[in-house]
């Protein structure tokens, strides 16, 4: 009974609470409609699923975007939208598959090559059952390599003049107007580098050698040089700094400490310099008077001074301010040969051959022995390192048929040379752009500055210079480099005074840059692997035949 009467007390409560909720005069609610949202589905480009991001589209690629409602077609055509980088709207023609569930989107142009577009698929998006999509999607989609031909193709002699002339243009046009040497760079204003004065020394032996300029303007522009080198700049020991004033010759700080002598440079520039001694070889008053002057320099580096206190190894810097606080020893492998071949053939300040032995080959760890992409490297770093180290030393040294205790150099440049190669090919990283005709890892401007890029430091930046100065070492690759950026990517990367310095078609970043130490390894060593007019201009060196000797090289050209 008590049971009973618990329901019918609840049952009546009910009924009062209904007739209140009736007495306001409101609806009852309905309940929310099955379907108020829609969604996109799947996207593919050319026919290839991979979500929201593409990279190496050319052409009028076919973009699929598949709902799972179907569509109010008369809503497509405000809420579907191609862009490109600059936020400018690409016509488009769009198409319905599959009872108005898919569009099929193209655009009525080809894509510019490595360009980013954006499709924007916006929420007012809506099916014919009045749902709305859900979210908002962009498909971004980098377009890849226009294969087109942007200059007409020439015989391939006729291209490595139209290359040599061009990275020559750097030095001559661009030399400092009061010294001569080489800006550092193209935005370096009065600093001037002497390594790349070095370089730029020898691109105008090989450009009288080819005609770019008469004999006359070459021999005037290497004394203004030498004049300005004997006469203005600050030395050191005999040493030049990194960095000079080409107005004044003042020393201008690389860094703090690196204020004073930086020897390696001064390798690097004397190697030039000992080439234009033997070239402008003439009996005249002229040519003897500047062979006179680059005997002064050359003889007045103390290279032995620079064992500090005699040590087994020679150092890379000494400072006026901070004495050998830098305290870097220069130990092989790396592009420092030539500091230890030029040491040794000092007549005045020469070194005996265990500070070779010891300092830079520290008796014999600068052996590899390892396999890399199925080639043996004689020496260095795991897989290479950069390949400025099979350059700047073999601007001069000749490495065909060079051998000592440690390596063979043909060998040696060979492997280094091919296995950077191999890597670029093989591409672990998946960047994309590289390929058999884009490759070549070195120190060069970068993404984010400056950078050293090799295979086991590789952020995507690909520097000319490296494939290109590796003409004589792989000749057959570094030619198939060469016309693919000059004729396939001209466009973006030859200017007035060559290929620019260093890109990345994986972040479609150009720099805008170009670097004396890069461009003038690039004539120098494809006059080398045309003519070898620089290698036998430096091995004729009396004084390198002696020292290199003296080192126990080996070669048919000392």
């Amino acid at each position: 009974m008590i049971k009973h009467i618990t329901y019918k007390l609840f049952f009546l409560a009910c009924i009062c609470l209904l007739a209140v909720h009736c007495d306001k005069d409101e609806p009852a609610p309905t309940p929310p409609p099955s379907a108020q949202t829609f969604q996109l589905k799947s996207v593919t480009v050319n026919g290839v699923q991979g979500g929201y991001n593409y990279k190496g589209i050319t052409g009028k690629p076919i973009i699929r975007l598949s709902f799972d409602a179907v569509l109010n077609r008369s809503s497509v055509s405000s809420s579907v939208l191609l862009r490109d980088e600059t936020a400018t709207d690409i016509p488009i023609t769009i198409n319905f598959e599959k009872n108005d569930s898919v569009l099929v989107v193209q655009p009525v142009n080809n894509f510019s090559s490595l360009t980013a577009y954006t499709l924007s698929v916006l929420t007012t998006l809506s099916s014919t059952a009045s749902a709305k999509l859900a979210n908002p999607a962009y498909v971004n989609i980098v377009s890849g390599i226009d294969s087109t031909y942007k200059f007409p193709v020439i015989s391939d002699a006729a291209l490595l003049d139209t290359i040599q002339r061009a990275h020559f243009s750097y030095f001559w046009e661009f030399g400092h107007p009061v010294s001569g040497m080489a800006r550092e760079r193209n935005t370096s204003g009065d600093i001037v580098t002497t390594g790349g004065t070095g370089f730029g020394v020898m691109s105008i032996i090989a450009a009288d050698s080819r005609g770019f300029i008469t004999h006359t303007a070459a021999l005037q522009r290497v004394q203004k040089i030498v004049s300005f080198l004997k006469n203005n700049t600050q030395k050191y020991h005999g040493a030049f700094a990194h960095w000079v004033n080409g107005n004044t010759g003042a020393t201008i700080p690389f860094s703090t400490k690196d204020d004073g002598a930086d020897l390696v440079e001064t390798s690097l520039l004397m190697q030039g310099l000992l080439c234009a001694r033997q070239y402008f070889s003439a009996a005249d008053a002229a040519e003897t008077t500047l062979r006179n002057d680059i005997n002064t320099l050359w003889q007045n580096v103390e290279w032995d001074w620079f064992r500090k206190n005699n040590e087994q190894v020679l150092y890379w810097h000494w400072s006026p301010n901070y004495a050998w606080d830098m305290n870097l020893p220069i130990r092989g492998w790396n592009e420092c040969l030539i500091v230890y071949a030029l040491a040794a053939s000092s007549a005045t300040h020469g070194i005996p051959k265990s500070v070779y032995d010891n300092g830079w080959a520290t008796n014999g760890a600068i052996k590899n022995g390892n396999s890399y992409y199925g080639v043996m490297l004689p020496l260095g770093q795991p897989q290479g390192g950069p390949l400025f180290f099979a350059h700047y030393s073999f601007l001069g040294i000749n490495p065909n048929g060079l051998a000592d205790a440690y390596a063979k150099y043909d060998e040696q440049n060979t492997a280094h040379s091919t296995i950077n190669y191999n890597y670029c090919v093989a591409n672990p990283k998946a960047y994309y752009g590289y390929s058999n005709a884009v490759w070549g890892l070195t120190a060069s401007d970068d993404i984010n500055g400056y950078a050293v890029h090799s295979p086991t430091s590789d952020n995507s930046v690909i520097s000319p210079t490296a494939a290109l100065a590796s003409m004589p070492f792989t000749p057959v690759e570094s030619m198939r480099a060469l016309k693919f950026f000059y004729y396939v990517l001209g466009d973006k990367l030859w200017r007035s005074y060559g290929f620019i310095d260093a890109f990345s078609l994986h972040e479609r970043w150009f720099a805008n840059s170009f670097l004396a130490i890069d461009q003038g390894p690039i004539i120098v060593m494809i006059e080398n692997y045309r003519s070898k007019l620089l290698w036998n201009l430096f091995m004729s060196c009396p004084e390198i035949k002696t020292g290199m000797k003296s080192l126990g090289f080996t070669s048919p050209n000392l």
